[in-house]
């Protein structure tokens, strides 16, 4: 799948979270026009994501996740921010992207997916209890050591 991602607005906040205030829009967008089937509701709201993706950033720079300010249970604060980007990506890429594709997305190419990788490969190295970290991304996706 291929989906540009908006350009840096505003360069006073992590790349991580300055991305995911591009992508409110097209999100907003695919709700309304979609409802809200893949996106944010486990756990919290669009308006809350980039704070969550910030308090994952702080588990990433090695802040313990208890005190980094994660609106919930780690693995499900995750997967709602997942939620947001994969309906973003289907309304800037026009279509619903083939199976796996937009989570790959997500994944590979947007500075939150690395966020979501990092915070969960220090939990991991940080003895953070197994079901905390192990569902932040799919398990098809490797675990830094």
């Amino acid at each position: 799948m291929v989906c540009s991602l908006p350009p840096r607005f505003d360069a006073s906040v992590h790349p991580a979270v300055d991305e995911a205030q591009g992508l409110r829009q097209a999100y907003d967008r695919a709700v309304k026009k979609l409802g809200n089937r893949a996106g944010v509701a486990r756990t919290l709201k669009a308006e809350a994501i980039p704070d969550a993706i910030s308090a994952f950033v702080k588990v990433a720079e090695g802040t313990p996740w208890k005190e980094a300010g994660i609106p919930g249970i780690p693995a499900r604060v995750a997967q709602d921010i997942r939620g947001y980007y994969e309906m973003a990506a289907i309304e800037i890429a026009g279509h619903t992207p083939a199976a796996w594709a937009g989570y790959r997305w997500y994944r590979d190419q947007t500075a939150a997916g690395k966020v979501i990788k990092e915070a969960q490969a220090e939990m991991k190295r940080s003895g953070v209890k197994e079901s905390l970290w192990r569902f932040m991304l799919p398990l098809d996706a490797p675990i830094p050591d």
